[in-house]
């Protein structure tokens, strides 16, 4: 695959980086495109941060796979998930990703403690850290020299 970037060298783009409205798209491809290629290192594809793309949608990493090993472009890819799973419209695309972007897994008590333990190891204060703050934080630290 010639799109795939290999994520044992460089980290996977931010999923703050919207592809067709949708935050994750960008990430969520580099990852699936280094997984397809045997380039993915430590970076899961269908991972729980592709799932909330996923599960706002309501498809599975399964479905978009097969879009992934066509060799789909990301804005190829944003159009078939404007029409598989879930319709949704551009407002509700838009409503979606700025909330994502804003979620923090501190908000959540079934995921506190977890995310108080990442982020005291990269130094984040985890009450004023988003997950998308955590995982570009955590990539930074993944390939720092």
């Amino acid at each position: 695959m010639n799109k795939a970037k290999d994520l044992t060298k460089q980290a996977p783009r931010s999923p703050r980086i919207r592809i067709g409205g949708y935050v994750i798209l960008a990430r969520m491809a580099d990852k699936g495109r280094a997984f397809l290629n045997g380039t993915a290192g430590q970076y899961l594809f269908d991972c729980p941060t592709d799932n909330l793309l996923f599960g706002f949608k309501e498809v599975r990493g399964a479905e978009v796979r097969p879009v992934l090993e066509s060799g789909a472009s990301d804005e190829e890819i944003a159009d078939w998930l404007d029409t598989h799973g879930t319709r949704k419209t551009a407002a509700e695309i838009k409503t979606w990703s700025d909330a994502t972007e804003t979620t923090s897994p501190y908000d959540n008590p079934e995921q506190r403690d977890w995310f108080t333990g990442v982020c005291a190891e990269l130094g984040l204060k985890p009450e004023r850290t988003t997950l998308f703050d955590y995982l570009e934080a955590d990539d930074r630290a993944s390939f720092r020299k």
